[in-house]
């Protein structure tokens, strides 16, 4: 992760991996907008897969794991590109200069996307699933957590403002 983002709830990523895995280079699933806080949202998978998984996740075929990542305090929102599916996608940041805020820069093929934002970024949503061929996640999504297990079978539609809204 760029030095210049403070991570918030990362103990799921870190009881996974042992560390918090490098998340500079990812799949980029989906954006969500919310005009509330405002904030932007990543739903990404992870470059890589953790050595130890938990016990629940045992004998499941899980190949991925999945994660959001959400910035607050939104500001000088750009898109000028977004033709998914995109399938490596990189994050770079620039602290600006006496504020506790960052320019965030997400580009890759299909991506171009641009904002300020606090530099403090959530993480959340946190689950492993098995990828298939055509790089789809449309297959059952073991959550981390276990609220979300309760709620959540597969990642629903951006819509649900329950799911992409609170981390």
């Amino acid at each position: 992760m760029p030095d210049d983002l403070q991570l918030v709830n990362t103990g799921d990523l870190v009881q996974l991996y042992g560390k918090v895995p490098d998340l500079r280079w990812f799949r980029l699933r989906s954006i969500n907008l919310d005009w509330r806080g405002p904030t932007v949202t990543l739903r990404l998978d992870l470059s890589s897969f953790p050595e130890t998984i938990p016990p629940e996740w045992k004998g499941t075929e899980v190949d991925t794991v999945q994660c959001h990542l959400q910035f607050l305090a939104v500001e000088d929102l750009s898109m000028p590109g977004w033709e998914p599916p995109v399938r490596s996608a990189s994050l770079v940041t620039q602290p600006l200069e006496g504020e506790r805020r960052v320019r965030v820069r997400v580009t890759g093929d299909g991506v171009a996307l641009g904002f300020t934002c606090n530099e403090s970024v959530q993480v959340g949503h946190v689950s492993a699933f098995k990828i298939s061929s055509d790089g789809a996640d449309k297959t059952r999504h073991l959550f981390f957590k276990r609220i979300d297990a309760a709620r959540y079978k597969s990642i629903p539609a951006t819509e649900e403002k329950t799911f992409y809204g609170r981390i």
